[in-house]
């Protein structure tokens, strides 16, 4: 049915309509495949490397507070901050995740200080619970609860008690003003022509 009506409208164009439709196509694939390469889309789905996370700069506060905690030598992003009971429910909320970054990005609409939501906050206390096993269901109850039990007040989430681990001081993005300096940020995507055509402008 579809291939039908897809083949009714390609007949019903001239060849110079057909060119067009062609060239729009391609300029829309392009720009997605420049968008992507831009946001370095690529890092986030190969590896669980954190460098990845800073790709946007309001990250270097988060990664510069969790690469000197306790939680830096022994566990990274994805560790946390990703569900681990499959690959595909990983890969599912990382792209959901993800996209919520870019939309807030592209629109500037991210906050001062980043909070987790509701999803995320129920996948970082399962997280908690996966990895501290043993501490918070044998010694303490946190861990024989939901992170929903909690909002409910039937316990307390993890971060009730540990609020400081891993990113401690994270009041506001001033509240690290050398991030920028203590991370890996990468290198400019825009080409070094580009960067004198545009004056040799910072990134």
């Amino acid at each position: 049915m579809l291939k039908e009506k897809w083949k009714s409208f390609t007949d019903s164009l001239s060849y110079w309509q057909k060119v067009a439709l062609v060239c729009l196509c391609g300029v829309i694939v392009g720009l997605g495949i420049l968008f992507a390469y831009l946001l370095r889309m690529h890092t986030y789905l190969v590896g669980d490397d954190p460098a990845a996370c800073v790709n946007c700069h309001i990250m270097s506060p988060y990664y510069a507070t969790w690469s000197r905690s306790s939680h830096g030598r022994d566990a990274t992003c994805n560790d946390c901050h990703v569900p681990h009971q499959n690959i595909a429910s990983k890969y599912l909320f990382k792209g959901m995740d993800g996209m919520k970054h870019v939309a807030y990005f592209v629109t500037d609409a991210e906050p001062q200080v980043m909070r987790a939501q509701t999803l995320s906050a129920q996948v970082i206390m399962d997280n908690c619970i996966r990895c501290h096993t043993q501490l918070n269901q044998e010694f303490v109850k946190t861990g024989r609860i939901s992170y929903m039990m909690a909002r409910r007040g039937e316990g307390k989430a993890c971060w009730d008690c540990h609020r400081q681990v891993p990113h401690g001081g994270m009041n506001s993005l001033s509240s690290t003003p050398n991030a920028e300096t203590q991370v890996p940020l990468p290198a400019s995507p825009v080409p070094e022509w580009l960067h004198g055509l545009l004056g040799g402008g910072s990134r």
